[in-house]
């Protein structure tokens, strides 16, 4: 039945749960529930089990051990470090090089749309919004963040080692606004072009 209650328990989450409940979902009586849970409750300390069953306000819950804190928090102020894909991986490079750079703009480079790359990059807080551009609509603009270097483990952008391959020469020394403009412009065209042949 202990094993039943830890279930309970971990799906309850935080809210937790009291010897009432327990009782009425195993169908047993108050103090029979009460204690098998301080026999869990032990079980847990006793085998220095990396969570405890604490009791708040009546009712019981899986907690962390506080001893435990400073990983946690290294954890939460950590950029989430899931491998990215190519996709991601590609695209961060062009807002890493050219930034500030459009969406359009990375997609004229890739090839391919970008929007979900972006959202994942921005989620884990690699690029961020650095400002709009200048045009129809106002596009974002998009530029690595403290956590990007934090991650990459460089002091700044000029750390950054010689462009990929997928990034054309000439598409970096587009600098000037006009140009970034054009370039803006026949990206939008390009896919005004490609929607109509749906």
């Amino acid at each position: 039945m202990k094993a039943v209650i830890e279930g309970l328990l971990f799906v309850s989450g935080s809210e937790g749960l009291d010897a009432k409940s327990v009782a009425a979902i195993l169908e047993i009586d108050r103090e029979e529930a009460l204690d098998l849970l301080y026999d869990l409750q032990s079980d847990y300390v006793r085998e220095e089990r990396g969570l405890l069953i604490s009791e708040v306000a009546g009712a019981f819950q899986l907690t962390t051990r506080p001893e435990h804190l400073p990983y946690f928090e290294k954890l939460a102020f950590q950029p989430q470090h899931a491998t990215l894909s190519q996709a991601a991986l590609e695209t961060l490079a062009i807002v890493a090089y050219r930034q500030p750079i459009t969406r359009a703009g990375v997609e004229e480079i890739r090839g391919v749309k970008s929007e979900r790359a972006i959202h994942t990059l921005t989620g884990k807080q690699l690029i961020k919004e650095v400002g709009r551009a200048e045009g129809p609509g106002r596009p974002i603009l998009y530029g690595t963040t403290k956590e990007f270097l934090e991650y990459f483990g460089l002091r700044s952008l000029d750390e950054l080692p010689p462009p990929p391959a997928f990034i054309p020469q000439d598409q970096l020394l587009l600098q000037d606004e006009e140009e970034s403009a054009r370039l803006l412009f026949d990206t939008e065209d390009l896919f005004r072009s490609d929607d109509s042949d749906d």
